[in-house]
């Protein structure tokens, strides 16, 4: 089973994304802040992460380049509200797998998800 990290400050987008992963067949682990998800990825990596651009502190872009800074080589895909072209293409120069704008589906999330696994689709 795939492992999935999600970092949103936002308790009701986590726990969301939370739920239509885990029915997506996924194991998921939660972080609210950039600083949890770090404290997490210094004891384990996971399959992959997902993260929320507009967050206090340090924001899912940021984020994004200080996880490649560290050579940490996983799929992120950056789940946001802002959807613009701008915030598209900061996102892929700081490293992210790839982007989806919020609100998501979730056929739409597992799908993509699975693809940026590489996993056949079980639909």
């Amino acid at each position: 089973m795939s492992r999935i990290l999600i970092v949103d400050d936002d308790k009701g987008s986590l726990n969301l994304i939370e739920i239509m992963l885990e029915r997506g067949g996924f194991e998921v682990t939660k972080a609210d802040s950039a600083r949890v998800a770090l404290s997490i990825l210094s004891t384990t990596l996971p399959d992959m992460m997902i993260l929320d651009v507009m967050m206090p502190e340090m924001n899912g872009i940021e984020l994004c380049k200080v996880i490649r800074d560290r050579k940490i080589d996983v799929p992120i895909l950056i789940l946001s509200a802002r959807g613009d072209a701008q915030a598209v293409m900061h996102s892929l120069e700081a490293g992210a797998t790839d982007y989806l704008p919020k609100p998501i589906l979730h056929h739409d999330l597992v799908a993509k998800v699975r693809q940026m696994l590489g996993q056949e689709s079980a639909d």
